[in-house]
């Protein structure tokens, strides 16, 4: 058996790689969308990106809303900022969310959903919400592990209010970049969250 490449021929090898594809497809669809909005973000632009099929990118994420669902940071990495003590929970929402806007807001998908809100509002409307009833899933699971709902539970009402807080921030120091917020010290600005996010979640 000749085990030796005939001459100018390049065997390509095939691997299948589904963790890697998927990092790839999160990494082009953060790219995408920060660059041009969720609207003009198209699924085979960011397969092309990532160089994989569009057909791998909807049979993985089913449709462009969960792609963007599954790419926001933050939105993405929410199960692993909330797991822990129910009492901690407000600092470990602030720090994650200031560390991750003080990283890269510029290339944040929230933050070029939130700046092409007024040219597509349905969308806009529609990703927000979705963003929502997953963080309130997500923090029930810490904050009512039992997944009963007491008489009068208002939990959906102050992961709201939280979220909207969050946005308000995004919007101001971010967007508008207006002070003080905009250059109110990191450390700062994630001691005044964590205080008015105890106060939404727990007074």
């Amino acid at each position: 058996m000749n085990d030796q490449e005939p001459p100018g021929e390049t065997v390509r090898k095939h691997r299948r790689d589904p963790e890697g594809h998927r990092a790839a497809i999160l990494e082009a669809a953060r790219q995408a969308f920060a660059e041009r909005g969720y609207a003009r973000a198209t699924v085979r632009d960011i397969a092309r990106r990532a160089g994989v099929t569009h057909g791998l990118i909807t049979r993985q994420f089913s449709s462009k809303e969960q792609l963007f669902l599954a790419a926001v940071p933050g939105n993405r990495d929410l199960e692993q900022v909330a797991a822990g003590d129910p009492a901690t929970l407000p600092e470990r929402i602030a720090r994650g969310f200031v560390q991750r806007m003080e990283t890269d807001a510029v290339n944040d998908p929230l933050v070029a959903l939130l700046r092409s809100a007024a040219s597509d509002e349905q969308a806009a409307t529609h990703l927000l919400a979705a963003m929502q009833e997953r963080s309130t899933a997500v923090y029930r699971s810490v904050l009512s592990p039992d997944g009963s709902a007491a008489p009068g539970d208002d939990l959906d009402t102050r992961v709201a209010l939280l979220g909207s807080q969050l946005i308000g921030v995004t919007f101001s120091r971010y967007i508008a970049r207006t002070e003080p917020l905009a250059s109110m010290p990191s450390e700062q600005l994630t001691g005044h969250l964590t205080r008015i996010l105890r106060h939404i979640l727990f007074d």
